[in-house]
């Protein structure tokens, strides 16, 4: 798919990807294949700062070398599983891990040397193409930027990001497109809808899928669409006997963040929600699917040493260890993102907190359009899932929540109790109406 996208963006607004308005970034005429074909290699520039983008990156990246006709050879900014796929790296993803407003600031002189150092090298690389993958708020500056230094040249880079921004969750979120169109020549959706927005707004666009819908490929998961059912064929008994877990045992999968600045602020809460489930359930035990982030496996591993509770960690890279522990879980807390669409995915019941800087939480609810935070609500446009978010996000609302939401593996099925007037039914099915 994205050898054509690519050939497209090369030749200009044809084919099925003709959009509404004009493209007011000039294209050159010659394909980018034409230039791999003269230079005997495709050049590819990658960009990812987060864990989530490292794993779309290295998906994407295995299946170019699969698809070119020519060697591929990548360079930029990405995590292990990036660079397992022959990513020469810049510098580590995590120094580019950072969101949201007042967390920022801190990091703002290392964010434009950062910046200012991957210009550099991709400049050095001549790249025909150039992929940046979600994080938005260095992936735009860094393909503006190359945009002025490649202006005029007849083989500059096609730019390409992957993930569109979520302009619809933000007021005059859609009228930011716009501005895109001078600096990106193509995107690739994961939602539906977004590409017709995309391309309405003068932006080349092709939705792609859901990445989250790949992981039932990799681990044979039957997805019945007709039916509210996800059959996880996962070995739950298995893990639990692996790692010391009494069958009878309640676990409480927890997924803090990617971001070392959201899990030492999340991880905390969590285990303090669990604590206070502690004379509820004789037998608890805690599973943490740790995110491949350097500091955030330090910060754990440290953080483990003192807790009172037994707990688990597994490489939150590993798809089998990390759906197993889902199907070896009762329930789970998730910080908003990419693993809330992973249990859903698994059939696992869970609660999604999010808590930030007042400032930057602030700034969510005065500029958002949206009632909530967690994907499959906002596609429903329905609290499915129970949300505890900002002030409202401590540990005594999580356990009291998690009391009532609580179900066993085997028990998914039932109906869950209701919460605030809303039915916290399981959500089979939701990724085949949403995302094909």
């Amino acid at each position: 798919m994205l050898l054509r996208v690519i050939g497209a963006a090369r030749r200009g607004n044809h084919g099925p990807w003709r959009m509404t308005r004009t493209v007011t970034r000039p294209l050159s005429s010659r394909a980018v294949i034409d230039m791999a074909t003269r230079d005997g290699e495709l050049r590819v520039f990658l960009v990812a700062g987060e864990v989530s983008g490292d794993s779309i990156a290295s998906r994407l990246m295995a299946s170019l070398k699969k698809l070119s006709p020519y060697p591929v050879r990548f360079a930029g900014v990405g995590g292990d599983l990036m660079r397992r796929e022959g990513l020469q790296r810049i510098f580590p993803m995590e120094d580019l891990a950072v969101m949201g407003l007042w967390e920022l600031l801190p990091h703002i002189i290392n964010f434009r040397a950062r910046l200012k150092e991957t210009v550099e090298a991709a400049v050095s690389f001549r790249p025909q193409v150039v992929v940046t993958v979600d994080s938005k708020g260095f992936s735009f500056r860094l393909l503006k930027q190359l945009n002025d230094v490649f202006r005029g040249e007849k083989d500059r880079p096609v730019h390409v990001h992957y993930v569109a921004p979520s302009f619809w969750a933000w007021k005059g979120g859609e009228r930011r497109l716009e501005r895109l169109r001078q600096f990106v020549d193509h995107i690739l959706c994961i939602l539906p809808f977004e590409a017709e927005v995309c391309r309405w707004n003068g932006l080349a666009a092709t939705y792609v899928g859901h990445p989250v819908l790949e992981d039932a490929l990799h681990l044979d998961l039957d997805l019945d669409p007709s039916s509210n059912k996800q059959k996880m064929r996962r070995n739950g008994d298995a893990f639990r006997h692996e790692h010391g877990l009494s069958p009878g045992a309640t676990v409480i999968t927890l997924l803090p963040g990617s971001r070392l600045q959201e899990v030492t602020r999340m991880l905390p809460i969590y285990l303090q929600a669990v604590q206070l489930l502690k004379d509820s359930f004789a037998d608890l035990s805690i599973i943490i699917p740790v995110a491949p982030n350097r500091d955030v496996e330090a910060y754990i591993n440290r953080e483990v040493q003192s807790w009172s509770l037994s707990a688990v960690l597994i490489s939150g890279a590993s798809l089998d260890k990390k759906y197993n522990a889902f199907s070896a879980s009762s329930a789970a807390l998730c910080t908003s993102g990419t693993g809330v669409m992973e249990l859903q995915l698994a059939g696992l019941s869970c609660v999604v907190a999010y808590q930030a800087h007042f400032l930057t939480e602030w700034l969510i609810q005065y500029k958002t359009k949206l009632n909530f935070i967690s994907l499959p609500n906002i596609i429903l446009n329905s609290a499915v899932i129970p949300e505890v978010l900002f002030r409202a996000c401590t540990s005594e609302k999580l356990a009291t929540i998690l009391r009532q939401t609580f179900v066993t593996p085997n028990e998914w099925e039932k109906p869950m109790p209701t919460l605030h007037g809303q039915g916290l039914q399981p959500v089979g099915g939701l990724l085949h109406g949403s995302f094909r």
